[in-house]
């Protein structure tokens, strides 16, 4: 690797993997549009149940959303306190 600066190496890297872990952010916006979609079709279905298919449902996109949030933090991680610029 001559020529090349191992720092800007890695900081080039984490930019490339932070942008990847925000990319978390689409699967979770998808799978709670469906998971809305699903409960709503539900309950125009079988309105009794609309308490328990509510719940249910808060809490599944409760879960999912919490992968964005991980892909938030790892990408926050990743360029505002790079943990890998230590090791070169």
């Amino acid at each position: 690797m001559d020529g090349i600066n191992p720092e800007a190496f890695v900081l080039g890297c984490s930019a490339i993997g932070a942008g990847i872990a925000v990319l978390t952010g689409f699967g979770t916006g998808i799978g709670q549009g469906i998971a809305a979609g699903n409960a709503a079709e539900a309950v125009g279905r079988q309105p009794e149940a609309r308490g328990a298919i509510l719940s249910t449902m808060l809490v599944g996109q409760a879960v999912a959303e919490t992968s964005a949030i991980y892909g938030f933090v790892i990408a926050l991680i990743l360029v505002i306190a790079n943990p890998l610029v230590g090791l070169v």
